[in-house]
């Protein structure tokens, strides 16, 4: 039995531009008009109207009756004279009205393009400044720890005092290197450069459990693929605001954090179950402002919903880069 051939899929006509559908309305009507006015020949010819009017005229013919269809002749044509008039007005003010919007839509770009550019330039520097802390700053504070350890174990014996100075130095230390830690964990996530999104969301929900004593639940699912540093950045930045955003106001016992992939779209979902806000008297502080920039640069989005008592829904949406078509052997 041979194999059925497939059928073809329809073709889909693409849809017409704004100027194409003003040009297919203007040639409708002008063939409209073309073919009433031929009509109009046509039945005036088999019916003999003029004549007809003509006839009919000559009764006023002290009223100048039989003059009008030549004025309204002359009034026919000035209107069209003055309704050509008005479509040059007013395509006129189309094209202005054109070049406006592209102006403010380049405008836009410009300034999503300024915005993806500071953002880099920052993530940059907080690079930067994350390797000197944790090449100067970290091994500074590894090697005193080591020196004052060794004070301690060898002159804790002969000298109590010299020992307790040195342990409690040491606890300084140990102090200081936790805090240098942190911040090389907030300028730049280790994590995020060398195991990747996935690992660096769940240290950070786990940290930030640890940290508050509020729970954290992260689920993910269809991130198979690298997304780039400029998304997984955003991604982690966006994430780390909220809770933040949580410890400061939501009074939440909670927190769900769910990162998906559908298709050529990358969604983050952050839902907590604080006390919420009204939606009416609620201000966006600096940190969602620059989250929801962070997303435009990238050419997403970032909707913020809530209600009192209802906690707050962050959901960021970011469209993923096409992947390069694989050369062909």
């Amino acid at each position: 039995m041979q194999d059925e051939a497939p059928l073809a899929e329809p073709r889909t006509s693409a849809p017409l531009s704004a100027p194409a559908v003003r040009r297919a309305r203007w040639r409708a009507d002008l063939i409209v008009v073309v073919a009433v006015t031929l009509g109009c020949y046509a039945l005036s010819s088999a019916l003999e109207l003029n004549e007809w009017m003509s006839h009919v005229l000559a009764r006023y013919e002290r009223w100048q009756a039989d003059e009008l269809p030549l004025s309204l002749t002359v009034l026919a044509v000035s209107l069209a004279w003055f309704a050509m008039r008005r479509r040059r007005d007013t395509l006129a003010e189309l094209r202005l009205r054109e070049q406006a919007e592209h102006s403010v839509n380049e405008l836009l770009r410009q300034n999503r393009e300024l915005a993806r550019r500071l953002i880099t330039l920052q993530e940059s520097e907080r690079a930067a400044l994350a390797r000197d802390l944790h090449d100067e700053v970290g091994q500074a504070c590894s090697a005193i720890r080591v020196e004052l350890a060794f004070i301690r174990h060898c002159d804790g014996a002969a000298n109590e005092g010299i020992g307790l100075a040195a342990e409690r130095a040491e606890g300084q230390a140990l102090r200081l290197y936790t805090l240098v830690h942190d911040l090389l964990s907030r300028l730049r996530p280790l994590n995020l450069d060398t195991l990747g999104l996935v690992v660096a969301m769940q240290e950070l929900c786990e940290s930030w459990e640890e940290r508050t004593g509020t729970a954290c639940v992260f689920h993910h699912e269809g991130l198979l693929q690298p997304l780039g540093d400029a998304i997984d950045m955003a991604v982690y930045r966006v994430t780390q605001e909220a809770l933040t955003n949580v410890t400061r106001h939501a009074q939440a016992s909670s927190v769900r954090v769910r990162l998906s992939r559908a298709g050529e779209t990358l969604s983050l979902t952050i839902q907590d179950d604080g006390r919420g806000v009204d939606p009416a008297h609620a201000s966006g502080g600096m940190g969602l402002l620059g989250a929801t920039e962070r997303a435009a640069a990238l050419g997403g989005t970032l909707v913020v919903r809530s209600a009192p008592g209802a906690g707050v829904n962050i959901t960021l949406q970011l469209p993923l880069p096409l992947p390069l078509p694989k050369a062909q052997p």
